[in-house]
């Protein structure tokens, strides 16, 4: 056990998000998921299991009598922050919270159950992997897992996760990191490799819920007392489709139109500008983050997660969001921009792209880590998108790392923006202009909001959301 970090039963970590839970029963026989293929015979094992482990039986037997539990899942159904669900809980009590076949078919089941009552799936995890007692029966318990989860994103349900300590193995590979949202409790150890299956001289503080939200592969570490609101909002808020899209955001600022180019590059990068932070203040309401690319990084300048819209019309509706806070992106920040629009694309929730980057981080490291894949992820999510996605420009439109997140026929502009192709100074620099010519190549840019109305390149120009007094 991680020092000072509690173990929950798989009971009380049901009760740590709910009052009320019904548990499912289990299932008779394994659910049939292939229906166009005969169903497979009952399996029937001898009293020790498929391998005919010596002890098995019994030590089943032990774990069920100081634990209370048949297996080491528990499947129900219950109401977390008003919305229904189907929770998964594991009990790490019994035979380290590890897969078995009887597992798979609970699990199996729940899944199923949640797809019939369109419900979705919270699973609780603490799990050392696989049953060591079953061999590779148990092993291949993580195929029927994944895809009972791929065939519940393909219905459109989301899926959460919350780590316990500890969450290692397949188990984290499946129901864990392969979750739409994934929460961990502070200190839980989480990682594919367990405690004594890793190299000797490896780093423990790897293995945490807290290097893992530092790489990316979490998006909050979460105290038990702040779970049960944390994770009902986040029900409500993947829990709401809508086919319209949103408005954008009216301006913050109340600025004139800039004369020439060169005035609307100053504009937008006046420290005085409202950035992201503020505009998705004003204007959600009942924020949730996500964190990170799922492949190591992240990108603190990528603000990304799903809220309320405030007022108007729209009031009360969720909207994804993924919004540039004015620094050059990083491939990180853009991998996590496509994880969200294709989530919200999955779960038929609206987006709101908030542009605002002087580019592409274009840097060696950047390099390094995929640049220009991670910016063509992005471009192909947003192309491939079915849900409608807003776009205003609130600040730098820096060519492609900014038009990457730009919805076509649907982007917008505040007063105090402006998009080009390439940042004046560098246009200048690549045609051989002398610095004294910068201003005149701005104008010849046509980048000022006005511009690019008449350009086609957006629908129009947002004004502030009341006049000064």
């Amino acid at each position: 056990m991680t020092e000072g970090v509690p173990r929950y039963t798989a009971r009380e970590a049901i009760d740590l998000v709910t009052s009320g839970f019904t548990e499912l029963p289990g299932p008779a026989s394994p659910v049939h998921v292939y229906p166009a293929e005969p169903a497979a015979p009952a399996r029937e094992y001898g009293p020790d299991g498929p391998l005919s482990w010596q002890g098995y039986a019994a030590s089943r037997a032990r774990a069920a009598a100081r634990t209370g539990e048949e297996e080491s899942v528990v499947c129900g159904t219950a109401t977390v922050g008003g919305t229904a669900t189907v929770l998964i809980s594991f009990e790490f009590g019994f035979l380290g919270g590890s897969l078995g076949e009887r597992t798979g078919d609970r699990l199996e089941a729940a899944y199923a159950y949640a797809r019939e009552h369109r419900l979705p799936v919270v699973s609780l995890v603490a799990t050392g992997g696989s049953r060591m007692q079953e061999g590779m029966r148990a092993l291949v318990q993580l195929q029927r897992v994944a895809r009972q989860s791929t065939l519940t994103r393909e219905a459109g349900l989301p899926q959460i996760a919350v780590l316990r300590d500890p969450t290692t193995g397949g188990g984290w590979a499946t129901l864990g990191a392969g979750a739409d949202v994934v929460l961990a409790l502070p200190g839980a150890q989480v990682g594919f490799a367990g405690s004594r299956v890793r190299p000797p001289d490896a780093d423990p503080a790897a293995y945490t819920a807290e290097a893992q939200l530092a790489a990316g592969a979490v998006d909050a570490v979460v105290p038990p007392a702040e779970l049960p609101g944390l994770l009902g909002l986040w029900l409500q808020l993947l829990s709401h489709p809508s086919a319209e899209p949103v408005p954008p955001p009216p301006a913050l600022a109340d600025t004139d139109l800039p004369a020439t180019g060169w005035e609307a590059v100053g504009n937008a990068r006046s420290s005085e500008r409202p950035r992201a932070t503020a505009y998705l203040d004003a204007y959600l309401t009942r924020r949730a983050a996500i964190s990170g690319d799922r492949c190591g990084g992240k990108d603190d300048g990528m603000l990304c997660g799903f809220g309320v819209l405030k007022d108007g019309k729209d009031g009360g509706r969720t909207v994804a969001y993924a919004a540039q806070a004015g620094t050059a992106t990083r491939p990180a920040g853009y991998r996590t921009a496509a994880r969200l629009i294709r989530l919200a694309d999955r779960l038929r929730i609206p987006v709101l792209t908030l542009v605002d980057t002087p580019g592409a981080a274009n840097d060696a490291e950047a390099e390094r880590q995929g640049a220009g894949a991670a910016i063509a992820d992005v471009f192909g999510a947003v192309a491939a998108a079915r849900t409608p996605l807003t776009t205003l420009l609130i600040g730098e439109g820096g060519s492609g790392g900014a038009l990457a997140l730009a919805a076509p026929d649907n982007t917008w502009a505040t007063p105090d923006s402006y998009f080009s192709v390439i940042a004046p100074e560098l246009a200048a620099a690549i045609l051989k202009r002398p610095p004294q010519e910068v201003r005149a190549t701005a104008d010849q840019l046509r980048i000022r909001p006005q511009d690019l109305v008449d350009l086609g390149v957006v629908r129009g120009i947002v004004e502030p959301s009341k006049s000064p007094s």
